[in-house]
């Protein structure tokens, strides 16, 4: 296939100064696309995302602080978007976050701080977005969710019940707003290693998890940045509503042990 072509396109993608949304970041800036990178504390990481697409890319690339949970804030932030790039054509929500809490133990304000991240802030970028995309004659939402959407994970309620609610927000926007020619996709993830968390896959082992995962190896942020790019291009613009599950089958290993009869070699 052809190297995606997303030149003139303006995104925004939350998130973006790590890991997942980091790359998906230079990807999209690599097809050709302007980049407004959305960050909450990490300026420095989020400066220099933009440093290398400007260098690397012919694009233009700025960064923009925001809570993606606070409405005035989100608000803001798309002033920024309508000042630097004229618009939007393509939103990502990846920014997210998560904590390991047994549910017992679990606070209000813990709970409300994931699903805030999780699910409030897409949908509050997700209407921003769709305003202007409704005044320009479409575009594209690609909400970041996670296998977790569907599988349940213990310590991880509020974030998995977020996750979730992520999805089902994707299917009623698509519904809601195809007749403005916005669509709106999400890609659930699975273990995907980043320089956040691999450490710690390295202490839990990398062994077991290329032994889940039917296809032995884990995920890269890059498998989960050209997806991005993917659904937001014309190869998938008959690809409304869908979830996108990135994962190497893992989400579908709920059953560990093998009762196949050992093969017999035809001859």
């Amino acid at each position: 296939m052809e190297k995606i072509d997303l030149s003139g396109k303006r995104v925004l993608v939350t998130g973006g100064s790590q890991g997942i949304g980091a790359e998906i970041c230079r990807e999209l800036a690599s097809c050709g696309a302007d980049v407004l990178v959305n960050y909450f504390r990490n300026k420095e990481k989020a400066e220099k995302v933009v440093d290398e697409i400007k260098v690397a890319y012919s694009v233009k690339a700025y960064p923009v602080k925001a809570d993606v949970s606070v409405a005035s804030e989100v608000q803001e932030m798309f002033k920024v978007l309508d000042q630097q790039l004229g618009g939007i054509d393509i939103l990502v929500n990846n920014a997210g976050s998560e904590s390991v809490i047994h549910v017992l133990d679990m606070q209000e304000a813990e709970w409300e701080r994931v699903m805030n991240i999780n699910l409030k802030g897409p949908f509050l970028c997700a209407q921003e977005a769709g305003k202007r995309m409704e005044k320009s004659g479409g575009g594209v939402i690609i909400n970041i969710s996670s296998i977790h959407d569907s599988v349940p994970r213990k310590g991880l309620t509020h974030y998995c019940s977020a996750k979730a609610g992520l999805k089902m927000l994707s299917k009623c926007l698509s519904l809601e707003l195809a007749e403005s020619n916005v669509r709106v996709v999400s890609i659930a993830p699975g273990a995907i290693e980043t320089e956040m968390n691999r450490e710690e896959i390295a202490r839990f082992g990398v062994d077991k998890f290329e032994k889940w995962i039917p296809q032995g190896r884990i995920g890269t942020v890059g498998d989960v940045a050209k997806s991005v790019a993917f659904l937001a291009s014309d190869y998938a613009s008959y690809i409304n509503g869908a979830d996108l599950y990135v994962d190497g089958a893992y989400m579908n290993h709920t059953i560990q042990y093998d009762p196949r009869p050992p093969r017999t070699t035809s001859k």
